[in-house]
């Protein structure tokens, strides 16, 4: 079982990365998009660079739903290879066979 707090500090990223999406997708249109005047983009950079540095979604880090562990994690099942491979042992995940040979 990973730390507590950094099972919690990666909820609040999320949470913020959430609440900020809109706001952070619109000054990083304008900034990109070459027609508008310097001026504007340099402005929307800034105001870019106000917004607090965990509202970025870089910042989150895939953690095991079943044990918050940050390594060896698989995207498609949310889970690491561990919490993977006890609950597979213990037969709750649905189509997976345990081979041996």
């Amino acid at each position: 079982m990973a730390k507590t707090s950094s099972i919690e500090k990666n909820k609040k990223r999320t949470a913020l990365a959430k609440q900020y999406a809109d706001k952070r997708a619109a000054l990083k249109a304008t900034v990109k998009n070459q027609d508008t005047p310097i001026e504007e983009r340099f402005k929307a950079s800034l105001k870019l660079a106000e917004l607090p540095r965990n509202s970025a979604k870089v910042r989150i880090r895939n953690r095991c739903e079943v044990s918050g562990r940050p390594r060896g994690y698989y995207r498609k099942l949310k889970m690491s290879r561990i919490a993977l491979r006890q609950l597979g042992n213990l037969g709750q995940i649905p189509g997976l066979v345990k081979s041996s040979w």
